[in-house]
């Protein structure tokens, strides 16, 4: 019988975080700070990240998929260096990028992942 599911972190159209047998799946993180270049909106960003699956009982070792949604794919590699940077090699999640329109003003990243927990 499957567990219950828990819900944190409630706006208007969506929880941030939901958590179902095991799994933590994050809402879309961008960056809290938008007058940062792709380098720094994708390291505040993870740290985000970090500190929501932490709060959920998992950590970026345990990221099962990430979905990137970037509104400039020539701002790719510096995604790439910041996010091979905060993970180890062996411990690479499945992955996306996207490149979209618009994701508000000032906002070149947004992302979504998925993660084990324990």
């Amino acid at each position: 019988m499957p567990g219950p599911i828990q819900r944190t972190g409630y706006y208007e159209v969506l929880h941030e975080v939901v958590v179902h047998n095991g799994i933590v799946h994050l809402g879309g993180v961008v960056s809290d700070d938008l007058s940062l270049d792709m380098a720094g909106q994708a390291t505040d960003a993870l740290a985000q990240i970090d500190r929501l699956l932490a709060a959920h009982g998992s950590s970026r070792d345990r990221l099962l998929t990430a979905l990137i949604f970037i509104t400039d794919l020539r701002l790719k590699p510096e995604l790439n260096k910041v996010w091979t940077h905060w993970l180890a090699p062996g411990q690479m999640p499945t992955r996306a990028t996207i490149g979209v329109n618009d994701l508000g003003e000032n906002v070149l990243l947004e992302i979504v992942v998925t993660a084990a927990t324990g």
